[in-house]
């Protein structure tokens, strides 16, 4: 393999941003899972928060391996891919050990998505421990009510998202609702407006609840987004997903997230969909429990590998 040396951009731009954007789709199609999570996919396109990284590998095909590298709260977070053709050749070695050296002293968490076979074992190689695993469940839409109709308190009016109108109050309620999420609940206004420009957003599909009193003033109560996923992305055809779901802790008790959730599938299902997915932590028992007694079955797994902060 010749190889130039790896580059640490601030951003990747030209034919930097080409080849990893031309490495993710060949990752994706190849091993039928996406190599990076939805965020780090959007910062590779768009450029993220101050002091991310985009780290690739060059090679004669474009570039053999990716990662995108941000800092959180609690240390370095990292995402990468290596070229179907370039595995088992110790290239995935080689970017876990420049993601350790660019994290320096910080801890480092680092996702693999899918699973795939070498992932475990080059994360065990390193002496990383796996942190976190999260679910992803499917289930098929052919037994879902195609016109649900709710039992919602008579001042609860559930409606279309208002691109340019609902924002500010989706992201109050999103950040109190997923408070003790630590992706979720930091949504920014930049981060919903990118997500409203892809190709995939459907406001029909993105459900609010709003309670409304008698002077015709309107509070946000909860809402469902519902996403779908083209063919080729997650499977050979569409697959539409629970996207957000997300309930305003003060309207916890009037079963809103029941009533939103059998709307949103109901949405999925009108669009000619055959299956739909959720995301949830697997150490969420209760909340796994839950889907499985709806149906949803456990498909793919995401782990995130950790390695703590070298000893002083």
């Amino acid at each position: 393999m010749t190889a130039v040396p790896v580059d640490v951009l601030p951003r990747a731009e030209g034919a930097a941003l080409t080849g990893a954007l031309e490495l993710v789709a060949l990752a994706a199609e190849v091993d039928g899972v996406r190599p990076l999570s939805e965020e780090a996919e959007l910062r590779l396109r768009h450029g993220g928060p101050d002091g991310g990284r985009d780290v690739l590998f060059g090679h004669a095909v474009g570039a053999a391996a990716y990662a995108r590298l941000d800092r959180g709260d609690d240390g370095w977070q990292a995402e990468f891919v290596v070229h179907p053709e370039l595995r088992r050749r110790g290239l995935g070695g080689t970017m876990a050990a420049k993601l350790e050296e660019l994290a320096g002293d910080a801890p480092l968490a680092v996702w693999a998505h899918g699973e795939l076979p070498g992932s475990a074992e080059l994360g065990a190689a390193r002496g990383w421990t796996r942190a976190r695993t999260l679910l992803q469940m499917r289930m098929p839409l052919t037994g879902v009510d195609p016109d649900p109709r709710p039992a919602l308190p008579d001042d609860v009016l559930v409606r279309p998202f208002r691109p340019g109108v609902d924002e500010q109050a989706w992201l109050a309620v999103n950040a109190a609702a997923f408070a003790h999420h630590p992706e979720q609940g930091g949504m920014t206004r930049r981060d919903l407006e990118l997500r409203e420009a892809e190709a995939w957003f459907d406001p029909q599909g993105f459900l609010l609840a709003w309670r409304v009193a008698g002077d015709g003033t309107e509070t946000l109560l909860g809402s469902h987004w519902t996403k779908v996923h083209p063919a080729g992305e997650t499977g050979d055809e569409p697959v539409g997903e629970v996207y957000v779901l997300g309930i305003a802790p003060e309207a916890q008790g009037l079963r809103l997230g029941r009533a939103l959730t059998d709307l949103g599938l109901a949405h999925l299902r009108s669009r000619g969909l055959a299956e739909v997915l959720l995301y949830v932590e697997e150490d969420n028992v209760p909340a796994v429990s839950l889907y499985e007694r709806s149906g949803f079955r456990r498909y793919a797994v995401d782990v995130q590998w950790h390695r703590a902060a070298p000893p002083a």
